[in-house]
């Protein structure tokens, strides 16, 4: 419904119809109210209420949309607005220039970071986003913004999660003025938080083989970004914040504000404050390099930035988000199959595959109780090492001289599924495909193509390479009956030119490309429903929300250490869900480090994810068959458990810390798995004991040792509130030392887990 002064009553009945939301129940039996968006037309005041949270923003006299309110709760009638515009300051700070807008462009006297800044081919830059009307569509709020003069409309969107409160921003840039115009930079939203000086920031930074650092940093005067400038999202940051109040803030307690951006190219958030102590945090596409031309009529859509808050520590932030994107975001959603127990073979074979290989080890994996058997590379046309054949999607008949037929049935005749590493969006040289069209690469006509991996990049802004990619990866799971597809990606992007486009039309390529790759997913799931997805790229390189609404799982490090990936899987949990990650059982000593680790520490170190194994099994012993065989099963027993539940981070292995433990209670409360780990023991200290979290209070549980030792005397059957306020305590002594235990409540059948 558009707001008329002609109509201002019926908005008003509107309004007033919307106040009153429904109650609806919680999967745990909670009430819970739903997300309906409210407008209160008398202060122009906009209210969601989700989850724990409200949020809210007005219009206020100059006609900017700005924020009001962001945190707790607030009962429905407990008022809010008007909104007013920061007041002047001096004639270096003006009436408006600081006020906390939703979604401001550069123009005015702003001083703030604008979300939107754009050019007219007339050479005006000056854009100035006033309100213009409001539209809701069940849970669903559209808000126009306009500059009249300037001929640009902005159309806010904003949905909120009623289970987690998590509220979903995006914005629809509308070139609707009659001459052409050039986006600088576009923003997908703008978070305001409430003036205080003492938040601080958390965030995640790594390297190849090193990803998933957490960072923390006080929020001082001034600015922090955060971003990819290279082409996808990169492991250098990752597209998630946390803010926190005091410097106390920790995973039981404080006011924590965290957001994550779905989008897998370059993209930037940045995080400032202001000289009134307002933090804003500001994220979209990245403005480096960035050019997004317009003529009339056309549209730029951004990606969505979501965002949450609770009161409830940092813990309670990440166990927010898994949810949400457990439910909201992953394929499927809470109706999708559980990770399978997976082999891998490139650890066994490397580039060496070939038929009676992998049969032999699609016998040993089946053996041990493997779901899934995936061929990695090497399979397809001259591909022998990395310098030749990516881009030619045939099977080499050589190694596999009557194709893949075969090795699949053999693979499904042993009860496991089967899959296939692929990377598409690559091109060797020394390739059909690039002798064929060396045209279709990123490039910038007469200079040098660097190589990454003896590599090059596909262009797939262009529509030609789009239609020729969908077409071989259709053919290939059309042809064979494939399960399962790993998506790598193994480098940057590098001179990142489109030669068929215009020099004023090129640098769409960083919005195009990541479109199309979209949209390359979305029409080979729908072709192929029952073919699930890995999205990898060297390890952890590209994962965000953008790509898991797409993919069924990711590989967050090449790092398969045991001991490295407790703090490598730590850090991922603070943004993604422990549904999504994979970790692999590997060979040891470690080919990363050369670190001896006990195949009980790698089983345990990796059971925290999706299990893998990616080991050489025709390596191994009868006895590590046999240890293997009972991981296996029990990860089985537990996974719905440590796929679905909710994840409390008890010690933490962040900054190479000598401990690490994570908990995972079951939805229902009726188990909990623990994993424990010790580094490295020194000067003869105990283990810390540990208290369990998220259990009945009131109900029994009864423990389990999957592997280790508890210390003598602790009891067989407790109160969940003997575990959570005792605690247990374990013996460990010694370097990589690892305990896993289960508690079950009393009168509750084990969790057996079931996948397709």
């Amino acid at each position: 419904m558009k707001l008329r002064a002609r109509t201002i009553r019926l908005a008003m009945l509107l309004a007033a119809s919307l106040l009153a939301a429904p109650v609806g129940v919680t999967a745990k039996g909670a009430p819970e109210r739903t997300a309906s968006p409210r407008y209160d037309a008398a202060h122009r005041v906009f209210r969601l209420d989700a989850g724990g949270v409200t949020y809210a923003m007005g219009v206020n006299a100059d006609g900017m949309l700005q924020t009001i309110y962001w945190g707790a709760r607030l009962p429905a009638d407990d008022p809010l607005g008007p909104a007013v515009a920061a007041p002047e300051r001096s004639s270096f700070d003006p009436v408006g220039a600081l006020t906390p807008q939703e979604y401001a462009g550069w123009g005015g006297a702003m001083t703030a970071t604008p979300a939107l800044k754009i050019r007219l081919d007339d050479g005006n830059r000056d854009v100035v986003l006033r309100y213009d009307s409001y539209r809701v569509d069940g849970d669903h709020l559209s808000i126009v913004l306009r500059d009249a003069q300037a001929g640009v409309a902005v159309t806010l969107d904003y949905t909120a999660d009623t289970a987690t409160g998590i509220i979903g921003r995006s914005a629809h840039i509308e070139n609707a003025g009659k001459q052409a115009l050039t986006i600088d930079a576009a923003a997908s939203a703008t978070w305001n938080l409430p003036r205080a000086d003492d938040y601080s920031l958390r965030y995640l930074t790594g390297t190849w083989a090193g990803e998933w650092h957490l960072q923390t940093r006080p929020i001082t005067p001034g600015a922090t970004v955060l971003d990819s400038r290279r082409g996808s999202t990169g492991d250098e940051n990752n597209p998630w914040f946390a803010i926190g109040r005091g410097s106390e803030w920790n995973e039981e307690h404080g006011d924590v504000w965290f957001g994550a951006l779905a989008w897998s190219g370059s993209w930037s958030i940045r995080v400032d404050e202001d000289i009134l102590g307002q933090v804003r945090v500001v994220g979209g596409y990245n403005p480096f390099d960035f050019a997004y031309r317009l003529k009339p009529g056309e549209v730029l859509d951004t990606p969505v930035f979501y965002a949450g808050y609770t009161g409830d520590g940092i813990g309670e932030a990440s166990r927010l988000l898994h949810r949400f994107e457990r439910d909201r975001i992953l394929p499927g959603g809470a109706h999708a199959a559980l990770r399978p127990v997976l082999y891998n073979s490139w650890e066994a074979t490397e580039f060496k595959v070939d038929e009676p290989g992998q049969e032999r080890l699609a016998e040993k994996a089946a053996a041990l109780g493997v779901e899934r058997f995936v061929v990695d590379d090497g399979w397809f046309g001259a591909r022998d090492n990395d310098h030749a054949g990516l881009g030619d999607w045939v099977v080499n008949r050589r190694k596999f001289p009557h194709g893949l037929k075969p090795l699949i049935d053999k693979v499904h005749g042993l009860g496991m599924s089967f899959g296939l590493w692929v990377e598409p969006e690559m091109v060797n040289r020394d390739s059909d495909l690039y002798r064929a069209h060396p045209d279709w690469v990123l490039n910038f006509p007469g200079r040098d193509r660097s190589e990454g991996r003896h590599q090059l990049v596909l262009n797939l802004a262009r529509e030609d390479v789009k239609a020729h990619l969908l077409d071989v990866l259709d053919r290939l799971l059309s042809e064979n009956d494939i399960q399962f597809l790993k998506w790598d990606y193994n480098r940057n992007w590098s001179e990142p030119g489109w030669p068929q486009m215009s020099p004023a039309e090129q640098q769409k390529v960083y919005v195009a490309y990541v479109r199309n790759l979209y949209d390359i997913l979305r029409q080979l799931r729908a072709r192929h429903p029952k073919v699930e997805i890995e999205s990898c790229s060297g390890g952890g390189a590209r994962v965000d929300l953008g790509i898991m609404a797409l993919t069924d799982e990711v590989w967050p490090s090449d790092n398969t250490d045991p001991s490295d990936r407790l703090s490598i899987q730590d850090g991922f949990t603070y943004a993604y869900a422990p549904a999504t990650m994979m970790a692999w059982v590997t060979g040891s000593p470690n080919w990363v480090n050369n670190r001896v680790s006990s195949l009980d520490f790698r089983f345990l170190s990796s059971m925290q994810g999706g299990l893998g194994i990616g080991a050489n099994l025709l390596d191994w012993t009868p006895a590590e068959e046999a240890t293997a065989r009972g991981y296996v099963a029990e990860y089985k027993k537990i996974r719905v458990t440590v796929q679905r539940g909710s994840l409390y981070r008890l010690l933490s292995p962040q900054e190479r810390a000598p401990w690490s433990a994570t908990e995972s209670v079951a939805d229902d409360g009726a188990q909990a798995v623990l994993f424990a780990f010790q580094r490295q023991g020194e000067e003869a200290r105990p283990f810390p004991t540990l208290h369990l979290r998220g259990l009945d209070v009131k109900a029994r549980y009864r423990f389990r040792v999957v592997y280790g030792k508890v210390a003598p005397g602790t009891p067989d059957v407790a109160s969940g509130a003997y575990w959570m306020q005792r605690g247990i305590d374990l013996v460990m002594k010694g370097d990589l030392q690892a305990a896993g235990v289960v508690f079950e409540r009393e009168g509750t059948a084990s969790h057996q887990g079931v996948t397709r």
